[in-house]
């Protein structure tokens, strides 16, 4: 069971993430706020904590006059903020740190895009230190995720591969693709001869695209898969702001799970109260399962 959308906690907590850093910027300005929306999520029953350092990166703390040496500091707080909400349970709470794509950075939409106009090699040189600065906190893996096209994630996971770390990585794709148009058999296809990648799914898109999704990633690679989509709504970067209505509907992880799910949650504009209701029909799921007998429980 993932956490749901940490921007839409921190909103809801009272937080301003108009920066550029979006919620990053509070690893400096408002840790605790931070932690108390990892809280927030490990008591609707997460069982995985994704860090608050998708939009982070060296430039981004440069441009706000943060040395190096202070935003290395400042990765690291991402992972021990995580960690400490983690053991605020008696249960296992696992800590994924966040590794958003360049056009995160960027905070223009171009994760949405992708073909940046970069060469893999230089996506690499643009991710192995923050990718290094995570790793060295000790995270249980790393979340390469909201990946929009297969040059970002050829170089995600090269330079992910250097950290001996397991990894999970995450598509943002729309109508049966990625969201640069590349065919998700092919994008899905990337993680064959990575040993590392633990799942490969999608996130940050909508619901119905994450059911083929998943289907297709299961399939194609034959490991198994995270899924966390969004609420269904719509963000306008015209306007700044949602629209439409949520199609988030839990009764959907039923399907996901018989597909090859194995790692559920939401992304933006999915909070706690959903994540709650997941985690009770996983917990009810998992159940039938044991007192059927219909596989072990200790297995997959």
């Amino acid at each position: 069971m993932l956490d749901g959308g940490l921007a839409c906690q921190l909103e809801a907590q009272g937080c301003d993430l108009s920066d550029a850093l979006w919620s990053a910027r509070l690893l400096a300005d408002g840790p605790e706020q931070i932690e108390a929306a990892h809280s927030a999520y490990v008591r609707a029953g997460a069982q995985v904590l994704i860090t608050a350092s998708y939009q982070a990166s060296f430039e981004g703390f440069g441009r706000r006059g943060t040395g190096r040496a202070e935003a290395t500091a400042l990765f690291a707080r991402s992972v021990e903020l995580a960690r400490r909400a983690a053991g605020s349970v008696e249960r296992d709470v696992w800590v994924a740190a966040s590794v958003g794509p360049y056009g995160a950075v960027t905070a223009d939409g171009a994760e949405y895009r992708g073909r940046y106009g970069l060469s893999v090699r230089e996506l690499e040189r643009f991710h192995r230190p923050r990718i290094e600065a995570l790793a060295a906190a000790g995270p249980d893996v790393l979340a390469l995720e909201t990946v929009p096209d297969t040059d970002e994630a050829q170089a995600l996971l090269r330079v992910a591969g250097e950290c001996g770390l397991p990894v999970w990585l995450s598509y943002t794709v729309a109508d049966g693709q990625t969201r640069a148009g590349q065919p998700l058999e092919e994008a899905f296809g990337l993680v064959a001869g990575h040993d590392r990648v633990v799942a490969v799914g999608v996130n940050c898109c909508d619901p119905a695209d994450a059911d083929r999704a998943v289907r297709t990633a299961a399939e194609v690679t034959g490991r198994p898969v995270v899924v966390y989509p969004n609420s269904g709504e719509r963000w306008d970067a015209g306007r700044r702001g949602w629209t439409g209505g949520a199609t988030f509907d839990p009764g959907r992880v039923g399907a996901w799970q018989a597909a090859g799910a194995r790692l559920v949650g939401g992304c933006c504009r999915v909070g706690p109260d959903i994540i709650a209701e997941l985690a009770a029909l996983l917990g009810a799921s998992a159940a039938n399962h044991t007192e059927g007998g219909a596989e072990d429980p200790e297995a997959g």
